[in-house]
């Protein structure tokens, strides 16, 4: 059982990112609550969400100077294939794994939104960056270079680049 419901807690004051997070956790619970006639279609449903979801963030990450070889877009990459792989398991007959990687996605999820995407809603807030638009509202705010890691002290090599400018980034777990 996967037993995540939206709550105040995971949201990041980024109306878009919050949007698409609460979708998230919408067909997760779809998942979670399928029978075995309906789970693959919603674990396939979830996947696609989960595929638009992860690229639109990779993607305002590279508009604001966020590698895209980042730890948080990596984590986007490895999450995914293993969804990927559940779908093919689940398609030669192995549902119960949709189950269990249901679950596991319960218990990443608010540990993702509340690190890795915090960081990201931060950062997207401090360069003013508009979501639904694309559009840069501070380009002065940008980092000079890069952002690799997470954009904190903790796993990025080029924090230094950045840090003349900017207050650094909470560390992330």
């Amino acid at each position: 059982m996967a037993q995540l419901e939206w709550s105040d807690a995971l949201a990041l004051d980024l109306d878009l990112m919050d949007d698409t997070h609460r979708e998230f956790v919408e067909l997760l619970a779809v998942v979670d609550a399928a029978d075995d006639a309906q789970i693959l279609a919603a674990w396939q449903a979830l996947v696609e969400h989960t595929d638009h979801h992860f690229g639109q963030e990779d993607a305002w990450m590279a508009s604001t100077r966020f590698a895209s070889g980042n730890c948080h877009s990596m984590q986007h990459r490895v999450v995914l294939q293993v969804m990927r792989e559940g779908t093919a398991r689940a398609q030669q007959g192995d549902l119960q794994v949709l189950r269990v990687m249901a679950s596991e996605l319960a218990l990443w999820f608010p540990q993702h939104a509340q690190s890795m995407d915090a960081a990201l809603a931060l950062h997207l807030r401090r360069v003013g960056f508009d979501p639904a638009t694309g559009v840069v509202h501070a380009p002065q705010a940008l980092p000079q270079g890069l952002i690799h890691g997470c954009a904190s002290a903790s796993c990025s090599d080029t924090v230094g680049a950045e840090s003349a400018t900017h207050s650094p980034q909470p560390a992330l777990a």
